[in-house]
């Protein structure tokens, strides 16, 4: 159902920003490529995938340039001085944060507020939204002896939109300790490795993976990759962040023999920061010492995994 005027005021005054965003581009009709484009025009750079990523409320933006380029949002999308930073709760007559960050974490999403992630994205520029639409994804995630992740490997399967497209990129968060410069990236599978950017201090890993040749509007690609880490300090959680909604996803997490948990559960969160809902415990598998998920159709948010040591 489309959104008419009535509605955008509404959710303006209500919010939670994520949907007075969505509402307003709906409203005024802008893709995304448009309000870049208007935002360059006004000396402001925000990527694509940022924009998407703050309407699907899986980010928000914080940092000083991400809240100039909000007011400038406000002036492109022709709202009201103020009405989308307010809802950010930094403006005037600020409405306030209805979830709390949380206070700490052993391991960040992928989808957490990084600026850095923004930034390395940016750098490698990413293909436009609606270029790649997941059918199929299945992650393996290993943990070593020392509670440490070892390393994960990833197969999609993979179907090109209008624009088409011969490249996608690849992100690892690794936990607290990790060393970015000794994370490797391997292109296990019908494409190979392009540029690698890497952030020490966030132990952030972004890998262009490239196709050998450009998908065609329908066409469908099978493909794998992985990044051996073991450089961080414990792990206690995996997650996965989604923008859109979509196809399969299954997650398996694998214990080192050595080193098993005494409790598995799975959790959903329609944000960063979000209350952890969904909660499921999940049994170890004694022989193969694993735990999966699988959701069927994924939708806007975070999947996971957490587990405890003692």
């Amino acid at each position: 159902m489309g959104h008419t005027e009535a509605d955008l005021a509404q959710v303006l005054h209500t919010g939670p920003f994520h949907l007075a965003l969505r509402a307003a581009l709906a409203v005024r009709g802008l893709p995304l490529q448009r309000v870049q484009h208007h935002l360059a025009h006004r000396g402001i750079k925000v990527g694509v995938t940022s924009l998407s990523y703050w309407q699907q409320g899986a980010r928000r933006p914080q940092r000083p340039e991400s809240l100039r380029a909000v007011r400038a949002l406000e002036e492109v999308l022709e709202l009201p001085g103020n009405s989308l930073i307010r809802l950010l709760g930094v403006g005037e007559g600020s409405v306030n944060a209805a979830v709390a960050r949380p206070d700490s974490r052993s391991h960040r999403s992928l989808m957490d507020a990084s600026d850095t992630v923004e930034q390395l994205l940016a750098e490698l520029e990413p293909p436009p939204d609606g270029g790649l639409h997941t059918v199929g994804h299945t992650e393996r995630v290993r943990i070593g002896p020392d509670r440490e992740l070892v390393g994960r490997e990833s197969q999609l399967v993979v179907r090109a939109g209008l624009d088409g497209v011969d490249r996608c990129l690849a992100i690892h968060h690794g936990d607290p300790g990790c060393d970015p410069e000794r994370v490797r990236v391997s292109a296990l599978e019908n494409c190979r490795t392009g540029r690698v950017r890497r952030h020490r201090e966030s132990g952030v890993v972004v890998a262009e993976l490239l196709f050998d040749a450009r998908l065609r509007a329908g066409d469908t690609h099978l493909f794998g990759y992985g990044f051996e880490d073991a450089t961080g300090g414990v792990s206690t959680e995996y997650m996965r962040g989604f923008t859109s909604a979509g196809g399969q996803y299954a997650l398996q997490i694998r214990f080192d023999e050595d080193a098993l948990p005494v409790r598995c559960r799975r959790f959903a969160q329609a944000m960063t920061g979000a209350p952890r809902g969904a909660r499921t415990d999940l049994p170890l598998s004694g022989r193969h010492r694993t735990v999966h998920l699988v959701e069927q159709g994924v939708r806007p948010g975070i999947l996971g995994i957490d587990w405890d040591w003692d």
